[in-house]
């Protein structure tokens, strides 16, 4: 499927393959195209961003976002997808209950912490519906016309429900989520793993290698080289033997 990226605030990373970098907290969400479906990347970080999203993404393509990844479950990645109803939802195993029961009000408490609005974070906390598929090692996706997507569990690290995704093309490019960041440092809450964030980032690697775009969860593309730099700077901060 050809699309000409013209719509304002899209980036093109490689045929078929873009993403854009939200507002407020510089999150970024991906989209896929192929002949049969489209992948979206995290959803944003409300029902309203979301909405923006879906609606962009149908403006860009002409039809509607079939598949969503959710890459970990913190809110500025998560609380958006309740926009995409009729799609359908993966996450790393585990998601499901960590978007479910008490984790929902530590979602919205957290977005709130962090400036997002309360009646907002209650609407898309209480709108929430738990990813249905569950990934616990790779799923591929085939959204037609040759374009594949793998959906990888390469976590934990960043929290304990990491999710990449990799789109085979020229370039390969890889969706990390916040197992990588650009505009600043890796951010290690009270969900993260430190211990196994590094082998996290090795596993990331493995599946791009070296000629691959990286996609952070926030800031610019990077390349494995300053993957690999990231990674050895989170094994020393949190002492992890190499």
């Amino acid at each position: 499927m050809t699309v000409t990226w013209e719509e304002p605030g899209w980036e093109q990373l490689a045929p078929g393959v873009g993403r854009r970098r939200l507002p407020g907290w510089d999150c970024t969400a991906g989209l896929v195209l192929g002949a049969d479906g489209v992948l979206a990347v995290d959803a944003g970080s409300s029902l309203a961003e979301g909405a923006r999203l879906r609606t962009g993404a149908r403006e860009l393509t002409g039809r509607r976002v079939t598949h969503l990844a959710l890459t970990h479950p913190h809110f500025d990645h998560v609380l958006g997808a309740p926009a995409f109803a009729d799609a359908e939802v993966y996450g790393a195993v585990g998601l499901d209950v960590a978007l479910a029961g008490r984790g929902r009000e530590e979602l919205r408490a957290d977005a709130v912490r962090w400036g997002l609005d309360p009646a907002a974070a209650e609407e898309a906390v209480a709108a929430l519906v738990p990813p249905r598929h569950a990934v616990s090692g790779e799923w591929t996706l085939d959204l037609g016309g040759g374009r594949r997507a793998l959906l990888a569990n390469v976590g934990p690290g960043h929290t304990a429900h990491d999710l990449a995704v990799l789109v085979p093309g020229d370039p390969d490019v890889v969706f990390c989520g916040d197992l990588v960041e650009e505009s600043g440092e890796p951010q290690a809450g009270p969900d993260a793993v430190p211990s196994r964030w590094p082998d996290a980032l090795d596993r990331l690697l493995r599946l791009g290698g070296e000629d691959a775009v990286y996609v952070p969860g926030h800031g610019a593309v990077v390349d494995a080289a300053f993957v690999r730099a990231q990674r050895d700077a989170l094994a020393a901060r949190f002492g992890v033997s190499e």
